[in-house]
């Protein structure tokens, strides 16, 4: 089994990277196969509406976005699903965002091979708007018909600066039950 970890943060070694592997941990050591992907601060576009993967049914882009593209594919091959963010104006940050929309669109309409996966998602914050950023990666996950695994409280954390999270120990907990639940529903469902 494998999970794909998705950060929308352009900040490498960043808290919402941090958070990741810290649930990366728990998974680990449950046996399962983890690999983190960077999307912040990489080039990617959002869905222009030109329809082209809807009639290809391809489950890709085809507005040159190779970044986005190889997501999608990883996240065919996956068991298990992380996106992180950290809150932009109280949201996702726009790479994430991007990926949603693109991803949400090119797989539905490629017979939606995301469903009944399991999806799970981080957030961080400096102070507010980490429940609408947790939100709206949560809405992906049941729109393509995904399973959501609860954890302790909200998969979020909070920390302005570089290692800031690595003193929010509820934060940090959360992420490790989060962890052990994922692990738990993967080995079920396969």
């Amino acid at each position: 089994m494998k999970v794909l970890a998705i950060n929308g943060s352009p900040r490498k070694g960043g808290n919402t990277e941090l958070l990741i592997k810290e649930v990366f941990k728990v998974l680990e050591s449950e046996g399962i196969e983890t690999e983190l992907m960077h999307i912040g601060g990489r080039e990617v576009n959002g869905c222009t509406a030109c329809g082209k993967c809807r009639k290809e049914k391809d489950g890709q882009c085809h507005i040159k976005n190779p970044v986005l593209n190889e997501c999608m594919k990883k996240m065919e091959e996956a068991d298990g699903i992380i996106l992180g963010s950290p809150v932009y104006f109280a949201d996702i940050t726009p790479e994430l965002k991007a990926l949603i929309d693109v991803s949400g669109y090119a797989l539905r309409g490629a017979g939606n091979p995301l469903r009944r996966k399991v999806g799970a998602g981080v957030a961080v914050a400096r102070r507010a708007g980490a429940m609408t950023a947790f939100d709206s990666i949560n809405r992906f996950f049941l729109i393509t018909e995904m399973i959501i695994p609860g954890s302790s409280y909200w998969n979020v954390g909070y920390g302005k600066e570089k290692g800031d999270v690595l003193k929010d120990e509820e934060g940090l907990n959360t992420m490790r039950t989060l962890g052990a639940n994922m692990a738990w529903l993967l080995k079920k469902i396969n």
